[in-house]
């Protein structure tokens, strides 16, 4: 049978946890967030193993970072460690014209101290003052529930639902659930009659091969 930690022993790693704890905070306040380069693509293992993160070829962020270098960003601690990061594009036309969210993911031991709306904001102004957009989209797994709050407290919305938009996790839960979408969105300046805004969006459904 194991021995009950002491009082002390107690009082020891709660300490340490504090301590822990403000060496993530200062980082995180001291840290920078700065252009995506091929490189890093070497340092982002840690972040990719999240089960949430979906991960691509190397050709395809080398793709990314040619054609929109001011949409890829890392958060790197003063030591060079990568605390997460974010890729998009622009893409569509008139009013349709908007910055799209591919990627985005924060390790967990950064996770918590606003590194996520850091990076939402960032990609709201490029893609509104670079690129003219109307507004932001991304796409999130519909049993993604931390995400999708998180994302609705950034001031996103459910747009419409996009059936098998991704592979089957494996997870055991609701097989649709895990591999429909949901399109949320975020209407910029340019959108002043919101049009990118559903009231009943997650009520509207629609084939992965209608949407690029």
């Amino acid at each position: 049978m194991l021995a009950k930690p002491s009082p002390f022993t107690d009082f020891c790693l709660h300490h340490a946890y504090l301590l822990y704890t403000r060496k993530i905070s200062v980082w995180a306040t001291m840290s920078v967030l700065r252009p995506f380069r091929a490189t890093d693509m070497f340092k982002f293992n840690h972040i990719n193993l999240d089960l949430w993160t979906e991960t691509y070829a190397i050709n395809f962020y080398l793709g990314y970072f040619s054609r929109w270098p001011d949409m890829c960003a890392v958060q790197e601690t003063p030591q060079g460690r990568i605390m997460g990061y974010v890729m998009g594009k622009a893409e569509g036309a008139g009013t349709e014209r908007h910055g799209h969210v591919t990627a985005l993911s924060v390790a967990p031991e950064y996770r918590r101290l606003g590194l996520s709306r850091k990076f939402m904001a960032w990609l709201e102004q490029v893609s509104d003052e670079n690129y003219r957009g109307y507004f932001v989209d991304l796409y999130v797994r519909c049993v993604n529930t931390a995400a999708i709050n998180m994302y609705e407290g950034f001031g996103y919305s459910v747009y419409r639902r996009v059936k098998e938009y991704y592979s089957n996790l494996g997870l055991g839960l609701n097989p649709r659930d895990e591999e429909d979408g949901f399109d949320m969105r975020k209407p910029l300046p340019r959108d002043s009659m919101r049009r990118s805004v559903r009231a009943n969006g997650r009520d509207i459904t629609v084939s992965a091969h209608e949407v690029p």
